[in-house]
């Protein structure tokens, strides 16, 4: 079966970075959900300094279970979820990330971004359209977080570099299926010329 033909739409001048997930969780090989990564953490950090030094809003997600009946069959599903308790080191942001207290932290209990959160809302009230989504994993929540940021009508940029998984295959099929109907796939490079 051919490829869908698609149009590359980019960044609008209205953009914004969502970093999903970027948490000593995942980002911490000791962690049962985490990996050692310091190339997505480096290129996190790099769009970071980017988009802070050009001005635009930037969200950070995390996520957080408070007891055992949020997200039950999620967790349920993937048992090692049950290590992200709140007051848990495993929910905090990855310090490399540096986030400022005017970046909002999303706490969210499933893979999208924006699934029972105000993401959306904050992000409209800003006047924001484009999103660049960066984090962990390529496959869960930054999917998930890239497909809804498309159905609330954003343009997507999913940041090639910034991006990770568990899995190198399942992280290379993902970026291709995004790119092919969801998202544009673009460099860290690319974005930060087109800022």
């Amino acid at each position: 079966m051919p490829n869908l033909e698609n149009e590359s739409l980019g960044l609008t001048e209205n953009s914004a970075l969502l970093v999903v997930d970027m948490i000593n969780g995942f980002t911490d090989s000791v962690c049962p959900l985490g990996t050692d990564c310091p190339e997505v953490v480096a290129a996190n950090v790099e769009l970071l300094l980017a988009f802070r030094e050009n001005g635009l809003p930037i969200f950070f997600t995390t996520v957080v279970y408070d007891n055992d009946q949020q997200a039950t069959v999620f967790r349920h599903k993937v048992p090692a979820l049950n290590v992200l308790q709140r007051g848990s080191r495993w929910v905090d942001l990855d310090p490399a990330m540096n986030r400022l207290e005017t970046e909002p932290l999303i706490e969210k209990h499933w893979p999208s971004a924006f699934h029972k959160t105000d993401l959306d809302a904050q992000l409209r009230a800003l006047g924001v359209d484009s999103l660049v989504v960066t984090g962990l994993t390529t496959s869960g929540c930054v999917r998930a977080s890239a497909v809804d940021g498309l159905q609330n009508n954003y343009q997507v940029v999913v940041a090639k570099e910034a991006v990770g998984d568990r899995n190198p295959a399942a992280h290379e099929a993902n970026l291709f299926d995004l790119n092919a109907k969801y998202a544009d796939v673009m460099s860290v490079a690319e974005i930060v010329t087109s800022l």
